[in-house]
C-alpha cells in the first residue's frame, strides 16, 4: 500500500475509535463544573496529574518500547510482551512499597488507595492496548477506545451526577473503565498466548529498558510543565484576587477546549508513530517527513484557528457556570492555551524522530529545558499576571522546546521546514485570540476574515499531500 495512503487509512481507523469518544470525555467537563466546586475540581486534576506522573515511573515507560520493538519484525512479539509485563510487575511492587509516601502530598488525603489502584489499572490497560496496536490489530484498538470512553462516561454520570461522589466518583470511574478495557483486550486479542515465563528474554528486556528509561524523565517533565501551573496557582495567588484553589480550578476548566487540539494530534500521532518506525532507513524518508509535517502543521493551525474563533460557542458546551459562576471567565485564558497545546503537538511529532532513530535521550534533555522554563516563568508571571501568567508560561515553555527540537531532530532526519509560514500562522492565532477576549468593534468580522485567511494560507500544503494518495507507491 502507498505509504501516504496507509498513514491516512490508519489515521481514519484511530479517528473512528478516538475522536467521537474523546469529544465525549471533553464534554464531561460540563458535568464536572456543574457538580464539583472549583476547589475540588483542582484536587481532581492534581490527583489525575499525580497518577500520570507516577505511571511512567512504575511502568518504566515500557509501553513505548512495546510499540518500537513490537512493530519491528526482527523481534519475537512473545518475548517483547512478556518482558514488558515483567518490567511492569516489578514497578507495581515498588509502588506498593512506597505508597505510604503519597500521603505526604496534602491533596491526596483520603485518596491514596484509589490513587495506587488508578496507577495499576491504567498501566495494565496501557501495555495491553499498545501491544494490540503493535500487532497491527488497529480495528480492535479503535473498538477498545470507544468502549473504554463509553464506560468511563457512564461511570462518571453514575458516581458524580447520580450518587454525588465528587472526586472519589471520578477516581472509581477511571479505575473501572481501565480495568474493563484491559480485560477486554486480554480476552479478545488472546494476550495470554503471548505471556509465558519461558518467553522472558533478559537481553530483550535490557534493550527495551535502555530505550524506554530515558523516556521516563521526558514524560515526567512534560507533566511537570502542566502540573506546576496548577500547583503555583493553587498555592501562590496572583494579583487578580482569586483564591488559590479557585484559580487552579478555573485554569483547569479553561484547558479543556485546548485539549481538543491534543485529541486531534494524538489520533494522528498513533498512526504516524507506526509509519515513522516502518520508514526508518528508507531512501525517501526525508521527503516523506517534509510532506507529512507540512500538511500536519497546516491542518493543526486551521483547527486551532477554528477553536479560537468559536471559543465562546465551545465554552457554552464544555463549561457549566450556572452553579459556580467563577467558571464564566475561563474562556479568557483558552486562546493562549490553544496555541500552547499546538506547540506541544508539534513537539510530539518531532519526538517520533527520536523514537524511530532510537535517540530517546534527546527527548529527555529537550523536555528538561521546557520544564525549567515553565517553572521559572510560572514564579514570575503568576505573581504579576495571575491565571494569564500561567497560560503564557505554558506557551513559552513549549515554544522553546519546539525551537530546539526543530533544529536537533533534523540532524537525524533532514527535511525542509517553512519557518516564515510557522511564524505567520502563530502570530495570526494570537491576534485572533486578542480579538476574542477584547471584543473590539466589528470583532465578528475580524474573526471571520482571520479564519478565511488561515484556511487559504494553509490549504495548499494539505492538498499537496493528499495528491500523494493517488500514487501506487
Amino acid at each position: 500500500m502507498n505509504k501516504y495512503r496507509k498513514l491516512v487509512s490508519n489515521t481514519l481507523i484511530f479517528a473512528i475509535g478516538s475522536f467521537g469518544s474523546k469529544i465525549l470525555l471533553i464534554l464531561l467537563n460540563r458535568l464536572y463544573t456543574g457538580n464539583i466546586n472549583p476547589g475540588d475540581l483542582s484536587t481532581k486534576e492534581l490527583l489525575e496529574l499525580t497518577a500520570n506522573f507516577l505511571i511512567p515511573i512504575i511502568t518504566f515507560s515500557i509501553a513505548d518500547a512495546v510499540i518500537r520493538y513490537g512493530v519491528d519484525k526482527n523481534f519475537d512479539n512473545r518475548k517483547v510482551f512478556t518482558s514488558a509485563c515483567m518490567a511492569e510487575v516489578g514497578g507495581i511492587l515498588v509502588l506498593l512499597l512506597l505508597s505510604p509516601l503519597l500521603g505526604l502530598l496534602p491533596y491526596t488525603e483520603g485518596y491514596v488507595i484509589l490513587l495506587v489502584i488508578y496507577c495499576i489499572t491504567s498501566g495494565f490497560r496501557q501495555i495491553a492496548s499498545q501491544f494490540v496496536r503493535a500487532r497491527g490489530l488497529l480495528r480492535l484498538f479503535a473498538m477498545d477506545g470507544i468502549l473504554a470512553t463509553l464506560t468511563v462516561f457512564l461511570f462518571n454520570v453514575l458516581f458524580i451526577s447520580v450518587l454525588h461522589m465528587g472526586v472519589t466518583g471520578f477516581m472509581i470511574s477511571v479505575i473501572l473503565s481501565d480495568l474493563l478495557s484491559g480485560v477486554f483486550l486480554w480476552v479478545v486479542a488472546g494476550l495470554h498466548r503471548f505471556f509465558r515465563m519461558r518467553y522472558l528474554d533478559k537481553r530483550i528486556l535490557r534493550m527495551m529498558l535502555r530505550f524506554s528509561i530515558p523516556l521516563i524523565p521526558s514524560a515526567l517533565l512534560w507533566l511537570v510543565t502542566g502540573f506546576s501551573d496548577r500547583l503555583f496557582l493553587r498555592y501562590m495567588p496572583g494579583p487578580d484576587g482569586l483564591v488559590g484553589e479557585t484559580a487552579a480550578g478555573i485554569y483547569g476548566a479553561s484547558s479543556k477546549i485546548p485539549n481538543l487540539i491534543s485529541t486531534i494530534s494524538t489520533i494522528f500521532f498513533q498512526a504516524w508513530n507506526l509509519s515513522a518506525i516502518e520508514e526508518n532507513g528508507s531512501k525517501d524518508r526525508s521527503r516523506f517527513y517534509h510532506q507529512v509535517f507540512d500538511a500536519y502543521q497546516s491542518f493543526m493551525f486551521i483547527a486551532s484557528a477554528v477553536l479560537i474563533v468559536f471559543v465562546h460557542f465551545f465554552s457554552n458546551f464544555v463549561i457549566n457556570d450556572s452553579v459556580y459562576p467563577e467558571y464564566a471567565e475561563a474562556y479568557r485564558y483558552t486562546p493562549v492555551l490553544i496555541v500552547a497545546v499546538l506547540m506541544m503537538c508539534f513537539n510530539q511529532f518531532l519526538s517520533s524522530i527520536y523514537t524511530a532513530t532510537q535517540h530517546t535521550t534527546h527527548s529527555f534533555w529537550t523536555s528538561l529545558v521546557a520544564a525549567i522554563t515553565n517553572i521559572v516563568l510560572n514564579i514570575i508571571l503568576i505573581y504579576t499576571m495571575g491565571i494569564m501568567g500561567a497560560a503564557i508560561a505554558t506557551f513559552v515553555s513549549y515554544f522553546v522546546c519546539y525551537c530546539i527540537r526543530i533544529v536537533d531532530t533534523r540532524r537525524y532526519v533532514p527535511f525542509p521546514v517553512n519557518h516564515a509560514k510557522f511564524i505567520s500562522n502563530t502570530g495570526i492565532l494570537f491576534l485572533l485570540g486578542i480579538v476574542v477576549v477584547e471584543e473590539p468593534p466589528m470583532w465578528h468580522l475580524l474573526l471571520g476574515v482571520g479564519l478565511v485567511f488561515m484556511i487559504l494560507y494553509n490549504f495548499s500544503a494539505i492538498t499537496a499531500t493528499l495528491m500523494q494518495l493517488r500514487k501506487r507507491r
